[in-house]
């Protein structure tokens, strides 16, 4: 004769309703998380594939934020170099209307503002830090912010403060950019130039005001060739500028179709199907309610019942 114990009855139908509960709480994860596991162990032998996926899309985000400061860098950086070219070309427009109207008027006022419109573009900065400096973006590269204070100066070289180390960003796996220029390769020319002119105009052929003479013509056409020459430079030094922009444009939009790729391989090994997530969670909650309905109905058996 085989004997029905009520706490066997019990203990069966918990371990049931336990079994329900777990699966529930199971697919519950995978529908609100919409993924199959929520930690490597959970994934099983999928484990070690997923962390080198892991790895490399975080190699790949760290070049794309690279990539995206350069960009913005370069940005500021073209910015500026226009506006020292801007400078430039006043210079130039300023020493041709002598040359066209044989009067220096107001000539010495208007470099001034060119050079200090040139002297802004070098010490233009980005977040903080100064573009032109080299290493040292911390301390401004050009130290005088007058005219006069460059003809004082023994030589242009010594109002130039910038270190020698271009800016180089490391963009992708064996791909390191140099984009940044110094100040001194880029406003030394020009300065040169300025420096000649306010010495010439403080000196015995001076002053350059009024109407000019024979040889301030002829030293004023010397500074105009000179002055084309030094446009042409940050001219070429803007045009690789721009040429690097495009380079890591290029490189960002490469890295970026790696992540999705890479992203989509992650997903098919963790994104849970959620038809059968959806689907076990119903069932699952239906066990439950089927034991605990056992359960509710073993208290109407025991045999205490009978007895009574």
């Amino acid at each position: 004769m085989t004997r029905v114990a009520t706490f066997g009855n019990y203990q069966s139908a918990l371990l049931d309703l336990m079994k329900a509960q777990t699966r529930a709480a199971d697919a519950q994860e995978r529908v609100s998380t919409q993924k199959i596991a929520t930690d490597l162990t959970g994934f099983g032998r999928q484990s070690e594939t997923l962390t080198a996926l892991k790895g490399a899309q975080s190699r790949i985000q760290g070049f794309i934020e690279t990539s995206r400061a350069v960009s913005a860098r370069l940005v500021t950086q073209d910015l500026a170099m226009m506006q020292i070219s801007d400078g430039i070309a006043g210079l130039r427009d300023a020493v041709g209307n002598v040359l066209a109207t044989d009067s220096a008027g107001p000539l010495m006022l208007e470099l001034e503002g060119h050079f200090q419109t040139i002297r802004g573009g070098l010490t233009m900065k980005h977040h903080g830090a100064y573009l032109f400096a080299g290493a040292s973006t911390g301390t401004t590269p050009v130290t005088i912010d007058a005219l006069d204070q460059l003809e004082a100066a023994p030589n242009v070289p010594s109002v130039f403060v910038n270190d020698t180390l271009r800016t180089a960003s490391r963009v992708a796996e064996g791909t390191t950019l140099e984009t940044g220029f110094l100040a001194s390769e880029l406003g030394g020319e020009v300065f040169e130039i300025l420096r000649d002119l306010k010495i010439y105009h403080s000196g015995p052929n001076g002053p350059l005001t009024g109407k000019v003479t024979e040889a301030q013509k002829t030293f004023l056409i010397a500074q105009l060739a000179r002055l084309e020459q030094a446009a042409a430079g940050v001219i070429d030094k803007t045009a690789q500028t721009g040429s690097i922009a495009n380079q890591v444009e290029t490189v960002a939009r490469g890295q970026e179709a790696q992540m999705a790729s890479l992203e989509e391989l992650v997903g098919d090994r963790t994104d849970a199907d959620m038809a059968v997530a959806i689907t076990d969670l119903q069932l699952s909650q239906v066990a439950i309610q089927a034991s605990a309905q056992v359960i509710s109905q073993l208290r109407q058996v025991s045999l205490l019942n009978y007895l009574s």
